[in-house]
C-alpha cells in the first residue's frame, strides 16, 4: 500500500503544482483572456494542469484500489510507470515550442499514460 500512497501523493503533488502554476502567471499580470493560441506559454500552463486535472485523479482512484489489495509487482511497477508518464506528459506540454505539433515527450507521457491506466484497470479488475 505504501507505493500506491506514495503513486496518489505525487499525483497530487503535480495537479497542484500545474495549478499553482497557472494562477502565478495570472497574478503576475502575464495571463489576459483565455489564449488559444496553441505556442502562448499561459495557454500552455492551462492545457498541462488541465490535462492533469483530467487524467490524475481516476489514475490516483485505479492505484489506491490496486494498491490495497497485495498487488503483485508487476502492478507496483505500473503504478510507478503511471506517475511518470504523467509528469513526462506535463513537462512535454509545458517543453514544447507549440502544442499543434506533436513533442517526443508529451507523446511518451500520454502513450504511458494509456497503456498504464488500461492496465490499472485490469489490475483491478483481476483482484475481484
Amino acid at each position: 500500500m505504501t507505493v500506491a500512497i506514495v503513486c496518489t501523493a505525487l499525483l497530487g503533488v503535480l495537479l497542484f503544482a500545474l495549478g499553482l502554476n497557472v494562477s502565478m502567471a495570472r497574478g503576475a499580470g502575464k495571463a489576459g483572456d483565455y489564449p488559444t493560441d496553441p505556442a502562448d506559454p499561459f495557454f500552455k500552463r492551462i492545457r498541462a494542469h488541465g490535462n492533469t486535472a483530467e487524467y490524475a485523479p481516476m489514475m490516483a482512484v485505479l492505484i489506491l484500489i490496486a494498491g490495497e489489495r497485495n498487488p503483485a509487482m508487476w502492478v507496483l511497477w505500473v503504478m510507478g510507470i503511471a506517475v511518470a508518464c504523467r509528469y513526462l506528459n506535463a513537462a512535454g506540454i509545458l517543453m514544447s515550442p507549440t502544442l499543434a505539433k506533436p513533442h517526443p515527450v508529451r507523446f511518451i507521457g500520454a502513450l504511458g499514460t494509456y497503456l498504464s491506466g488500461f492496465a490499472l484497470c485490469i489490475a483491478v479488475l483481476l483482484t475481484i
